[in-house]
This record gives C-alpha cells, sequence and structure tokens, in this order.
C-alpha cells in the first residue's frame, strides 16, 4: 500500500464542495470516482480542508492510499485523463511516508479572496471573483483588517452551522493589497472556522465603501454574536491557496 499526496487545482462552480455530499456532485466524489477508474480500488480521499460550494482551489493537498503498484507520474496522467470534463486537475503527485495525513499534518492553511473593483461587468472572471462597482479604500481595508489578527472568539464570523468544537482561532495574517483594479485579500492560519474568510471579507469590503467605520470590524468582532456581521461574500472570489506542513 502506498500512500500519494496529490496537489489538487479546481473550479468549484459546478461542484456543492469539495467534500463527498449526498446531494450533489463533490471534488471528493470526482478524484475517488478517478482513483477506482484507474486502479480498480476503492480509495478515500483526504483533504487538507474543505472548501464550499463554489470555492476554488489553486494548491489543494490531499492524499489516497492505493495497493496497486504505480508511478506517481502514470497515477497522475491517468487521474487527469479519467477526470475529463470535469475542472479538476492533478498539478503534482508523491509518495509520502504512511503517517503523514494531508489534513492532520498540516499546520498551516492560506486563502486569498479576489475582488475586481471596476464598473465594467466581469467576463473572464465571472463566477472567479466578486465584482464591486463601488470604489474601494483598500488602505482602510487593510488597517480594519488587523484587528483580526491573533487568537480571538470568531463567533461574529462564523456559519451557523459551523460543525467546530470552538470558536477560539489564531489568524495569522489578514492583508488587503491592490492590483490595478483588483482588491486582494489574503489569510493564514492554522485553522479556520466555516465561512470564516467570507464572513471577513464582506465586513472589509463594508469597511472599503465607505458603509463601516475602520473601527467597526473590531467592534463586530468582540461582540460574538453572528448579528453583528455585515456581510458574507460570496465563494466566487475565494481560493483556497496552499497547506503548510
Amino acid at each position: 500500500m502506498t500512500r500519494f499526496a496529490l496537489t489538487l487545482e479546481f473550479d468549484g462552480r459546478p461542484f456543492m464542495g469539495l467534500q463527498r455530499q449526498a446531494h450533489g456532485p463533490s471534488v471528493q466524489a470526482a478524484i475517488e470516482t478517478a482513483v477506482q477508474t484507474v486502479t480498480g480500488e476503492a480509495a478515500t480521499m483526504h483533504a487538507a480542508g474543505r472548501t464550499d460550494s463554489g470555492v476554488h482551489a489553486i494548491g489543494m493537498r490531499a492524499h489516497v492510499d492505493i495497493a496497486k503498484a504505480i508511478t506517481p507520474f502514470r497515477l497522475q496522467e491517468a487521474l487527469n485523463a479519467v477526470l475529463r470534463p470535469d475542472p479538476i486537475a492533478v498539478i503534482a503527485c508523491e509518495p509520502v511516508p504512511d503517517d503523514w495525513h494531508a489534513r492532520f499534518s498540516c499546520v498551516g492553511r492560506a486563502y486569498r479572496y479576489r475582488i475586481v473593483n471596476r464598473r465594467a461587468p466581469l467576463t473572464l472572471d465571472r463566477g472567479k471573483a466578486w465584482h464591486v462597482v463601488q470604489p474601494l479604500n483598500e488602505a482602510a481595508m487593510h488597517t480594519a483588517a488587523q484587528a483580526l489578527v491573533g487568537l480571538h472568539d470568531f463567533t461574529t464570523f462564523r456559519s451557523a452551522h459551523c460543525q467546530a468544537r470552538s470558536p477560539l482561532k489564531t489568524l495569522d495574517r489578514l492583508a488587503v493589497f491592490r492590483d490595478e483594479d483588483e482588491v486582494v485579500i489574503e489569510a493564514e492560519a492554522r485553522s479556520f472556522l466555516h465561512h470564516q474568510v467570507r464572513s471577513m471579507v464582506g465586513c472589509l469590503v463594508l469597511v472599503g465603501n465607505g458603509r463601516w467605520e475602520v473601527s467597526r470590524v473590531g467592534e463586530a468582532l468582540e461582540a460574538r454574536d453572528r448579528q453583528a456581521l455585515g456581510l458574507n461574500a460570496p465563494p466566487d472570489g475565494l481560493y483556497f491557496v496552499r497547506a503548510i506542513y
């Protein structure tokens, strides 16, 4: 039995999320079906994180255990051939020790959120970025974001359906910067609550368009109340960027 680490890139729009769902297609189900087609084995895919419906990835890490003798190159090529036309690509494949686990060995996760800040509608980035027409002050957004860095009770920024045992999380980094018409928000932590990144982004946009004062983000955090949340950003612009081991 060989444990293979996979690095995945995917467009989340056709899926109900990364994790297998009973009510629709998922990235996990697509990978597991592809593994069975290639090897004849029923394998379970374990991933570094979960993503919601419509959320994308450019560096999701996962692993599968396979008994069949196969090289990483041939496994990667075969999986990509079977996965077509699903918008999923295995961009790297390597054998790892049996005690390496895509989820439990992971010590950090990084997300990126893309906002296209212009009046013109989206064409190439439709479904892959949040289109915000009103001008955004990215400097104010970055300043407001720093109130969320560190160890906090993130109940305000937590989905009512979150299954985490505790709302306490340590946010290592939350940065906002502009690249021409695009405002980018990058978040890094050991782990995140359900909807935490999207909820933080939504509130930062309220600061950027002037509807919230900079101080209100910190006030919302201290409220520890989902009712204090101003806005939950759509999944379109959210990307799982990398897992850290």
